[in-house]
């Protein structure tokens, strides 16, 4: 199901334009970046609505990201989930 809405954010993203020209990588992590600070900011003030459509956004911005590479995003985080279930508690000794 994951790797089916990268590939309609792509396809979308794809119509719309977004991608007629070669888009760089770091380009493409910077509007996720930029998506996350728009939920942040909407969190800072208390709006859930805009919060969770920014959440959706920074979802979009990914999808549309892998949908463009070829990633199987379903797999990697499948896999990944497995790897962190695997990890000693609070690893890392980070305090969040």
């Amino acid at each position: 199901m994951i790797n089916n809405l990268c590939q309609k954010a792509f396809e979308t993203a794809k119509e719309k334009g977004w991608h007629d020209q070669e888009v760089e990588t770091g380009t493409l992590l910077a509007l996720i970046h930029s998506e996350v600070s728009e939920a942040l900011e909407a969190d800072r003030n208390g709006d859930s609505e805009n919060f969770t459509e920014e959440l959706a956004d920074v979802c979009i911005r990914i999808f549309d990201l892998c949908g463009s590479k070829g990633i199987d995003l379903e797999k990697a985080i499948l896999q990944k989930m497995e790897r962190n279930k695997k990890r000693p508690y609070r690893h890392g000794g980070k305090a969040y």
